[in-house]
């Protein structure tokens, strides 16, 4: 792989980095930094607990000048990447380039995770267009299934293998957004409460007991209660004024979700960071900063978004 990847058209950039041991990482995300620091553009490392002690390392001295975030617990939720990390740094530097190393997708990712994960991915695109901003994904190819690699060729325009760089042929951020804007499956066991306008406190009510009685505690149980405070809020007043919210442990987790009429055509709603004088619009971002996960299903039937709290 070059040291430098330049942009075409238009200037944000957006490759993968496939690598299948330790000697292929550093030699695809090292000369990247090293590049960075040395045109003076800002650099932020966004990577697993493994791979950020890796880095460090390698980078001696210059790893001073680099922002390092541990993906594991900033990305937990996919869908906080993009506010809360990439667009977070890349604001702070809007007067010339930024280079972002981001891993969003590892071995350790759940079922349930992964296709937030890909629709991140895909999301990228349309929340950097036209700005001077590279991102580099790298991809564990020795321990990733063949589909994940596959998505990855969908998600990003260029791919680095082998120390070869090359055209994506099945490059479409779109279709792969449509692709994982599934039904979501049905939860078992839950139990349910119908709101509308004037049942609110009781759907928030409703929502924490369930969820205290799951064993969700403290500054978690109060997360899920403000989750639900702005979602049944959003489903009254853009959603068809009423909506259904459900509770349920799932894999030592306590999952919530919110179902209502409305339809969410914004594919980067909740992912933009709020603007200074903004008033309102503020729910799902709010809703993606607390929870540990986030899945949405949306179409001229509905929305259904659920959230999940760990311990």
């Amino acid at each position: 792989m070059s040291a430098e990847i330049v942009a075409d058209a238009d200037p944000f950039v957006h490759p993968a980095l496939f690598y299948r041991e330790e000697e292929a990482y550093l030699a695809g995300t090292v000369p990247f930094v090293r590049a960075g620091l040395a045109a003076g553009e800002p650099v932020a490392v966004a990577v697993p607990g493994d791979n950020l002690k890796l880095l460090q390392t390698e980078l001696g001295r210059s790893a001073e000048s680099v922002q390092f975030l541990d993906m594991t617990q900033a990305g937990r939720n996919p869908g906080r990447i993009i506010p809360g990390v990439l667009r977070a740094f890349a604001d702070r530097h809007a007067n010339g380039r930024v280079r972002i190393i981001g891993e969003p997708i590892w071995a350790g990712r759940t079922e349930p995770e992964y296709p937030a994960c890909v629709q991140h991915e895909a999301l990228i695109n349309l929340a950097f267009t036209g700005r001077a901003v590279t991102i580099l994904c790298p991809y564990d190819a020795a321990r990733l299934d063949p589909e994940v690699l596959a998505d990855a060729h969908a998600t990003h325009p260029v791919v680095v293998d082998g120390g070869r760089e090359r055209t994506s042929d099945t490059y479409s951020p779109e279709h792969v957004v449509a692709t994982y804007n599934q039904p979501l499956p049905p939860p078992a066991g839950a139990a349910a409460f119908t709101f509308a306008a004037d049942h609110l406190a009781g759907a928030r009510y409703f929502a924490v007991g369930q969820a205290g009685e799951l064993g969700l505690t403290g500054w978690r149980l109060d997360d899920l209660a403000l989750a639900v405070a702005e979602l049944t809020t959003n489903s009254v007043v853009h959603g068809g004024g009423s909506g259904t919210v459900r509770v349920w442990a799932e894999d030592g987790q306590v999952v919530c979700q919110i179902e209502d009429g409305g339809h969410l055509s914004d594919p980067l709603a909740g992912r933009r960071p709020p603007q200074r004088d903004q008033l309102g619009g503020r729910g799902l971002l709010l809703v993606h900063q607390v929870s540990d996960l986030v899945r949405i299903h949306t179409g001229q039937g509905g929305t259904t978004v659920r959230f999940h709290f760990g311990p």
